[in-house]
């Protein structure tokens, strides 16, 4: 910066802009809060049908995020302009108490150009009176010191300058459509994550001279900006894809079988290195578009360790596939991926895909925890956990969806495929129970119709939940129990409140089958147990606090509910008691610690089962929040409890609630205790006066039926054991 640039420099226009930015803040502040708090709110409580169930819905959710977006944005823009410009007018105040200083001491500082200055003395008559000629050396250390001083308040005001511009140019590039979310108090917040992604880049181009300490401060530095739009942008841009992959080839290599502490930091940096990829795919500068669709043309590249003597590395796509279990990555590079590993996959074949991507690479390790990473599809399922909307697009083709479930028999992908399928029927991301949970799109419903069918299949079908799955088809089926209410349910389904946009998508043969096979996972039936009751709390509990929910008396309401809740928990009794006669169900006790490891995770389902319930369209659509006063959740969080603590059932010496699926009737007795409970604390919580006796023979009698009805079911479905 020139000196007479930063001495006369007029930040009037520059003021103008920074206050033109804070009332366009606030006016996008108003307009984001309309956004939220209208439009997308409206829109999620919206019955939506057809082509506005895809398109409608998506376009609102997509522009109001765009809203808060385009808010973040110009409030970072707003500070960085306003804190640049608080800087530059110190720096010019600091250069002028100087320049007075010099005049004081008889220097004259002048402007060159360029950039550059210069600090001469004044000549005076007394200096020739000093024969010592001390004067004039004196007078050279001050002009000396004055220059070094003004050098130093240039050095800054340029910096301060020139960051500033490259921040925003590349705060700006972020969004090549729309805008960026990335969040700065100030020019200096942003300039530093910049030089730390250039720090960090420059040392991962020579990982063999990382020592363990200069690794613990790599790690450090990304741990604080994995989350940084511009620190992640810049940092893979700058390393490059083909760095990026070669970079975590070597670390894994340099430190295979690493132990203890060292171990540690080998997997909080294969963390934070993905976290970061994570969030620099999401940015649309043309450098970061570019490194997304190169990594992808480097799915097939060898990559070989700089000190390995194997001429066998590791493909790209399973380094990059190492570096997708964890952190939420872009959709669109996600389909794009997503589609070369499939087409690859499904063209070697169900039973020969462990040899495409596992045999010859015996020695690769690129994962340090559970697995080796040596199948890029496992990563990718992570990473597609993390994100339902490309988890979605997955598993729409059910040829793609029938080819990955049949793989599983040949390999260990089912666990990772299981959390996959969870995110993409659910929209719900591994590990996320604070998000508000959306309703069952169309697409999502077939998908879960056809993982139904796939398992209901005779020959093998029912082995699926046995490869890993079992678990997270328990996970799914709790989700889905508004909809498989709806499929067992007689003439008055409109008593099962749901939100789907396909709330009658799924067939009652497949259900009882998939409910069948699901109920013989330890973990999977707890799944099932745990999702029936939510919803049967949350119906109870709605229906009883507002009869108008249903055209009908509450008699009615109560037998529909109980026979439902009688019939799909009669499936899983019926089903274990089916297989303690063939002697191939898991052992009790694997069954209950499976139904106390996942009750804390249940109890985020009370909300996501809130959420299945909406109010008939004659009542105008409203969300069933507002309709019961906010109170849906509180009967099935109760019911929960009575699971997690093992609550014991009268007059039964012993035993705990659900302690014995082993004995048939013991566990019908268990359905029919929890499902008047929950009516008993339904009634009591809204004050509702409904005879006890009388109330309790309904749901007894009801229950009694479904769990008649579903030995039928079972028996109309599939071949069962005699004895």
């Amino acid at each position: 910066m020139d000196l007479d640039a930063l001495r006369y420099g007029d930040f009037s226009k520059l003021g103008e802009a920074v206050t033109d930015w804070e009332q366009m803040t606030k006016r996008l502040a108003d307009l984001q809060k309309d956004a939220e708090n209208n439009l997308k709110a409206k829109a999620d409580k919206a019955k939506w049908a057809g082509v506005n169930a895809t398109v409608s819905r998506e376009f609102i959710t997509r522009t109001a995020a765009e809203f808060a977006d385009a808010h973040t944005q110009a409030d970072s823009i707003t500070k960085i302009l306003s804190d640049t410009r608080g800087e530059l007018i110190g720096y010019r105040t600091q250069l002028n108490d100087a320049i007075t200083r010099a005049a004081q001491q008889n220097l004259t500082v002048v402007d060159t150009g360029e950039g550059t200055f210069t600090v001469t003395g004044n000549t005076r008559p007394d200096w020739a009176s000093d024969p010592s000629g001390k004067t004039g050396a004196t007078d050279q250390k001050a002009a000396n010191d004055l220059r070094d001083e003004i050098q130093g308040i240039l050095t800054k005001a340029t910096q301060s300058d020139n960051s500033a511009a490259k921040v925003l140019r590349l705060l700006v590039d972020q969004a090549k459509y729309g805008f960026a979310d990335a969040s700065y108090a100030d020019r200096d917040s942003a300039a530093k994550a910049v030089a730390a992604a250039e720090k960090l880049a420059k040392m991962a181009k020579n990982p063999a001279d990382m020592s363990l300490d200069d690794i613990a401060d790599f790690n450090r530095t990304m741990g604080l900006y994995n989350g940084d739009s511009l620190f992640a942008e810049q940092f893979a841009t700058r390393l490059g894809p083909k760095g990026t992959l070669q970079f975590w080839t070597d670390m894994t290599s340099a430190h295979a079988g690493a132990r203890g502490s060292e171990l540690d930091a080998m997997k909080s940096l294969q963390s934070n290195l993905s976290l970061t990829l994570a969030t620099a795919s999401f940015s649309d500068s043309e450098a970061m578009q570019d490194w997304k669709k190169d990594l992808v043309a480097e799915r097939n590249t060898n990559f070989r360790a700089a000190n390995s003597f194997s001429p066998v590395g590791a493909l790209g796509s399973q380094v990059i596939s190492s570096l997708m279990r964890e952190g939420q990555y872009d959709t669109e590079f996600l389909d794009d991926y997503r589609k070369t590993l499939f087409k690859a996959d499904k063209g070697a074949g169900e039973s020969n895909t462990d040899a495409l991507w596992v045999k010859g690479y015996d020695s690769l390790d690129l994962v340090f925890g559970d697995g080796n990473g040596r199948d890029p599809l496992e990563g990718l399922f992570e990473g597609l956990s993390h994100n339902p909307e490309a988890a979605t697009h997955a598993f729409e083709s059910k040829s793609d969806l029938d080819h990955m479930l049949g793989t599983t028999v040949y390999t260990d992908r089912g666990e990772s495929l299981g959390r996959a399928l969870e995110a993409a029927v659910t929209g719900v991301a591994a590990g996320d129970s604070a998000s508000p949970v959306p309703p069952h799109s169309t697409a999502q419903v077939e998908i879960m119709a056809n993982i139904m069918n796939a398992v209901a299949q005779p020959g093998g079908g029912a082995d699926l939940v046995s490869k890993g799955l079992g678990d997270s088809f328990g996970n799914m089926a709790a989700s889905y129990m508004p909809e498989i209410s709806r499929a067992f349910g007689s003439a008055n389904a409109e008593v099962y409140l749901t939100n789907s946009e396909n709330p009658d998508g799924l067939e009652p043969t497949d259900a009882t089958r998939f409910l069948s096979a699901v109920s013989l996972d330890p973990a999977g039936r707890a799944g099932v147990i745990y999702g029936e009751s939510i919803y049967t709390g949350n119906l109870l509990e709605a229906h009883l606090s507002n009869p108008s929910l249903f055209d009908g008396d509450r008699e009615q309401v109560l037998a529909d509910i109980g026979r439902n809740a009688g019939i799909i928990e009669g499936i899983v009794g019926h089903s274990v008691a089916d297989a303690e006669v063939s002697n191939a169900v898991a052992g009790q006790t694997e069954y209950n610690n499976a139904l106390k490891t996942k009750g804390d995770f249940a109890k985020s389902w009370v909300t996501i089962g809130s959420t299945f319930i909406e109010v008939p369209e004659r009542l105008g659509g409203a969300g069933m929040g507002a309709v019961v006063g906010g109170m849906t959740g509180a009967v099935a969080g109760a019911a929960i409890d009575r699971l997690v603590e093992g609550q014991q059932l009268e007059g039964a010496k012993d035993e705990a609630l659900y302690g014995s699926a082993k004995d048939l009737y013991k566990m019908r007795d268990s359905v029919n205790q929890q499902t008047q409970w929950s009516v008993e604390d339904a009634l009591e919580r809204h004050h509702v006066d409904l005879p006890k006796d009388g109330t309790s023979d309904t749901i007894r009698v009801a229950v009694n039926q479904g769990w008649n009805d579903a030995s039928q079911l079972l028996t109309d479905s599939k071949e069962r054991p005699h004895g």
